[in-house]
């Protein structure tokens, strides 16, 4: 039975702090918790501390060897991060834990404006505790970082196009132009169309080209942009173009990089996963597009999260923090229709599978490692997982999970009110125990043959194996070839050869060897 918006109190104040409060607990607790993973936070990681190394803050390298795969901006704001706490996790995490903060307090403050203050509360709470925001929030990358930016270019968008104000149009124009510097064309993309199709909704032609071509706008987004394109242009020339525009970005859409593929249904599933605990109300909220059309701005909302997921489903590169692109609409969508929630016990399925799922996942993992599914490595790696869950953990995804059907069957409280404790209690959980144990299982091994490594003091190079974080944590970059006599090198398990090296390291699927002389 639905229940309506005016039939439900307003939060009590001290609900609505927590509520209020909860970016600061999804992107910041436990931050540090985790070694990096590879490849992407590795990677990004070390393309940063190799800037301080060389000197050079207009260029990215990673161990040794030219890396374009995004613009700069990302990496400054790590440098940063590195500036004040050094090479930790902690450091290069934080921009990211910053802009998904922002990007909760952003949509916040946009919902505020229009749909109301309980309904803010509500869009905060869905941006900070789904799924997806919460680990590219936590992920030394340069997504959360794009998605607040996109999120406050739409966001202003849709106010020059609501009030005909021009200052909220120009602003759009700067988060632009940082999202450029930030992953590249992608953040001209999807502001560009979004707000192309909506305007061509409503036969308002001239009105979008007037505002894309506002001359100042057009000097803001070149002021931002041009500097570094320019000088990245200069110094690298035609390896920028191939490397920056043709294999990062023409490449992605129209083919597979770096073998991730998927089918044109791939997002149909992605999306739900992304959103959990919150997949219920997204289903529901599906169920309105027909009469939200109606209204301007739930319309701009839907076009804009319709047209990233169909854009990304044709790409020939998916992965799923893409489509997060345009989960914001939809976060502002769930809150909107939150109180007209039915089937309370369908809503509740979602979260209730999700936390049964954590307590046993050292158990998944352990059968995994114990069965031919991939390959050598990982089931190695996997075969860690039982050792490394620690009575705490089983302590705190019990417990949450216990918690959580006592609030279920017992609370007396709305639907999304519900499944909003779930999401809490998924947050906490994870940032605890969850990800620590995950980055134990998956990554401790690299961290901890890498400062050994570091601790002998001689040169390394990775043998068959690819995991920038090693030389996050050497401190030294790790050239990718075969070793020489006498030499360092890290590799795999799988891949060592039966004869001629001394083992200096092995746990799960990785190996710290000398090669003997022949």
């Amino acid at each position: 039975m639905s229940t309506s918006a005016t039939a439900l109190p307003r939060p009590r104040p001290q609900l609505a702090l927590l509520i209020f409060l909860l970016p600061i607990v999804a992107f910041f607790l436990r931050l540090g918790g985790a070694p990096l993973f590879d490849v992407d936070e590795g990677a990004f990681s070390e393309a940063t501390r190799e800037m301080f190394e060389r000197g050079d803050f207009l260029s990215t390298y990673l161990n040794g060897e030219h890396r374009f795969d995004k613009p700069i901006l990302i990496y400054w704001l790590q440098a940063l991060g590195y500036l004040l706490f050094g090479a930790t996790e902690w450091a290069f995490r934080l921009p990211s834990a910053v802009a998904a903060a922002l990007w909760s307090y952003a949509t916040w403050y946009f919902a505020r404006e229009r749909f109301g203050a309980n309904t803010a509360l509500a869009a905060l709470a869905v941006t900070a505790t789904a799924l997806g925001p919460f680990a590219i929030g936590r992920a030394a990358t340069a997504d959360a970082l794009l998605n607040l930016l996109l999120a406050l270019a739409l966001f202003d968008a849709w106010r020059h196009l609501e009030s005909g104000r021009r200052a909220p149009l120009l602003r759009s124009f700067v988060w632009i132009g940082l999202g450029v510097l930030t992953k590249g064309p992608i953040a001209l993309l999807v502001p560009g169309t979004v707000s192309f199709l909506y305007c061509a909704s409503r036969g308002e032609w001239k009105r979008w080209t007037r505002a894309v071509f506002d001359p100042v706008g057009l000097v803001i987004l070149a002021a931002l942009v041009v500097p570094w394109y320019a000088a990245a242009l200069a110094i690298h020339g035609q390896a920028f173009i191939d490397g920056f525009i043709l294999k990062h970005n023409v490449e992605r859409f129209t083919g597979t990089l770096e073998g991730h593929a998927g089918s044109l249904f791939y997002y149909v599933l992605a999306v739900p996963l992304l959103l959990l605990p919150w997949t219920g109300p997204l289903v529901a909220t599906v169920r309105h597009v027909r009469a939200d059309i109606a209204t301007g701005v739930r319309r701009f909302l839907w076009v804009w999260a319709a047209f990233v997921v169909v854009f990304f489903s044709l790409s020939g590169t998916k992965l799923p923090h893409y489509v997060l692109y345009g989960a914001t609409p939809l976060f502002l969508l769930i809150a909107v229709h939150r109180n007209e929630l039915r089937r309370a016990r369908l809503h509740l399925l979602a979260p209730t599978l999700f936390l049964i799922t954590l307590p046993l996942l050292p158990l998944i993992f352990n059968a995994l490692a114990a069965s031919d599914a991939g390959n050598a490595y990982y089931r190695a790696q996997l075969g860690l997982a039982l050792g490394e869950a620690s009575p705490e953990y089983y302590l705190i995804t019990i417990g949450g999970l216990l918690v959580w059907l006592w609030l279920a069957a017992r609370w007396n409280a709305a639907t999304w009110m519900k499944v909003a404790a779930a999401a809490v209690i998924q947050v906490v959980v994870l940032s605890t125990v969850v990800v620590p144990w995950a980055g134990a299982v998956l990554q401790g091994p690299v961290k901890e043959a890498a400062l050994l490594a570091r601790k002998i003091g001689e040169p390394v190079v990775a043998w068959r194996y690819y995991a920038p974080s090693f030389s996050v944590y050497r401190q030294a970059i790790t050239v990718d070839r075969v070793p020489a006599p006498g030499e360092l090198a890290l590799t795999r398990t799988d891949r060592l050869p039966a004869s001629g090296i001394e083992m200096l390291y092995s746990k799960g699927g990785v190996a710290l060897i000398r090669k003997l002389p022949d």
